[in-house]
C-alpha cells in the first residue's frame, strides 16, 4: 500500500510540493479550506503575473532578509527554472524592461489550469472546502466545511503550506500558528504594505495622485528613487515597500518610523533653490510649478513645512531635498502583500522538517523570511515548496 502524504494549502508552495512528490508514487491529497485552489495566486495575476526576476542570482538572492537560508533552494529553482517549467506547462513568458518575468497572457488562470491539470493527471486528489482544524503527530482533524462533518485522518508525512496572515480572506488566515510552540514563531509583521500618516482635509484633493520620480531613505539605509500615491491613508506603492524593512527596524530599535523623501532628487539643492526665488509677476505657486513642483508635491509641501519657509527659497529647497515624515504605522496586515516573520529557521532541519513533529514539513510564507515585490516572493514560494518535498520523500525514504 504506498504510502499517504497531506498537503495543507493548495497555493504556489503547496502545490510545488505536490508536483515534487507525484513522481513517486505516493497515495497524495491537497486540502484547501477555500471552494478552489490559488485564490491569492490568481488574485495576484489579475494585474499581469509579474512571476520572477532576471536579474543575477546573486543579487537576487540578496533581495531576502534570510538571503543565506533560501539560497541553495533560489539558486537551484531560479528565474531561468521557472522559465523552463512555465513552458513545459505551455505558458509562454517573457522579461520585462524591469528585469521583471511575467507570462505573454499577462494571466495567471491558464497557468494555473494547466497547472492542475497535470498534478491531477499524476495522480494528485484535491479536496476543497475542507480545513484543517487540528494536528496531532501524523493526524489531522478536518472539518467537511460543505457538510459540517469532522472526522480524523493519518499520514505517513504531512506538508503545511498554509500561509501568512495577509489577503486572509483568500484563505491564508493563520490558524495554524496554534499547532506550534509560540517560542518557534516570529510574529507576523505586514510587509509590502502601505504606511499611515494622519492628513489634513487640505489633502484631499490629490489623494490618489502620485509622487512622480521622487527618492526615498530611512537613514541610515540606502536610497531608492520611485513613484509613491498618496491616499487617504498616508503613502502606497513599490518605492514604500522597498522602505518597509528599514522602517520595521527602525520602529523595533527607536519606537518610530521616519521616512524621509527628497521631491527632485535631478536637482541639487544650489540649483533648486535659485529656481525657487520669487518673481513679482509670479504667483508662488507658478513659481514652485516652474521649478518642478507638481500639484502632489507642491500640496505635499504645504501640508508638511511651516508656511514661515515657503517664501524663502534656500530653506524651502532644503525641505524638497530632505522631506521628514513620521509615520504612524503601517496599513492592517489583512492588506499587506505579503507577511514579514513566520517559523523561525532554528525549528526546521535542513530540509524543512519540524523537529518537533519528524514528519511535518513547512513550506511558502509560513516560514520567517521576508522579500520585496518584483517575483521574489513567488519564486521563494515555489522554492520552497519544491525543497520540502524533497525533505518529505527523503524522510520516506530513510524514516529520519
Amino acid at each position: 500500500m504506498s504510502k499517504r502524504i497531506a498537503i495543507i494549502g493548495a497555493g504556489p508552495a503547496g502545490l510545488m510540493a505536490a508536483e515534487v512528490l507525484s513522481q513517486y508514487g505516493y497515495s497524495l491529497h491537497v486540502y484547501e479550506q477555500k471552494p478552489s485552489a490559488a485564490r491569492k495566486f490568481l488574485m495576484a495575476g489579475k494585474t499581469g503575473l509579474n512571476i520572477s526576476h532576471a536579474e543575477a542570482v546573486p543579487q537576487f538572492i540578496q533581495r531576502y532578509d534570510q538571503a543565506d537560508w533560501l539560497a541553495p533552494w533560489i539558486q537551484r529553482w531560479d528565474a531561468g527554472w521557472i522559465q523552463d517549467w512555465m513552458a513545459g506547462l505551455g505558458i509562454r513568458s517573457y522579461v520585462g524592461s524591469s528585469g521583471r518575468i511575467f507570462p505573454v497572457e499577462m494571466k495567471a488562470a491558464p497557468l494555473l489550469r494547466a497547472w492542475l491539470k497535470r498534478l491531477a493527471d499524476n495522480g494528485v486528489q484535491f479536496h476543497y472546502r475542507q480545513q484543517v482544524k487540528g494536528l496531532e503527530q501524523q493526524q489531522l482533524q478536518i472539518l467537511d466545511l460543505k457538510h459540517g462533518q469532522l472526522r480524523s485522518e493519518a499520514f505517513d508525512a504531512i506538508v503545511l503550506a498554509c500561509g501568512a496572515l495577509s489577503w486572509s480572506q483568500l484563505g491564508s488566515d493563520g490558524a495554524w500558528q496554534d499547532w506550534l510552540r509560540p517560542e518557534q514563531i516570529e510574529p507576523f509583521q505586514a510587509s509590502n504594505a502601505g504606511v499611515e500618516y494622519p492628513w489634513s482635509s487640505f489633502m484631499q484633493p490629490v489623494f490618489g495622485q502620485p509622487l512622480k520620480r521622487v527618492e526615498t531613505w530611512v537613514e541610515p539605509h540606502t536610497r531608492s528613487v520611485g513613484d509613491i500615491v498618496l491616499t487617504h491613508y498616508g503613502l502606497e506603492g513599490g518605492l514604500i515597500y522597498k522602505q518597509g524593512r528599514a522602517l520595521r527596524a527602525q520602529l523595533k530599535q527607536q519606537q518610530r518610523m521616519v521616512l524621509f523623501l527628497d521631491l527632485l532628487p535631478e536637482q541639487s539643492q544650489a540649483q533648486l533653490a535659485k529656481k525657487l526665488h520669487p518673481s513679482k509677476k509670479q504667483s508662488l505657486s507658478n513659481v514652485w510649478r516652474k521649478a518642478g513642483l507638481d500639484a502632489a508635491k507642491s500640496s505635499l509641501l504645504r501640508e508638511l513645512v511651516d508656511k514661515s519657509l515657503w517664501h524663502q527659497p534656500e530653506a524651502l529647497a532644503a525641505q524638497v531635498k530632505q522631506l521628514r515624515i513620521e509615520l504612524t504605522g503601517f496599513r492592517p496586515i489583512e492588506e499587506a502583500i505579503s507577511c514579514a516573520g513566520g517559523i523561525k529557521r532554528s525549528a526546521f532541519s535542513p530540509q524543512l522538517q519540524l523537529k518537533d513533529h519528524p514528519a511535518v514539513f513547512c513550506c511558502g510564507e509560513m516560514l520567517d523570511w521576508d522579500a520585496p515585490t518584483g517575483g521574489y516572493l513567488l519564486t521563494a514560494c515555489f522554492a520552497t515548496g519544491r525543497a520540502a518535498g524533497e525533505g518529505v520523500h527523503a524522510y520516506l525514504a530513510t524514516g529520519q
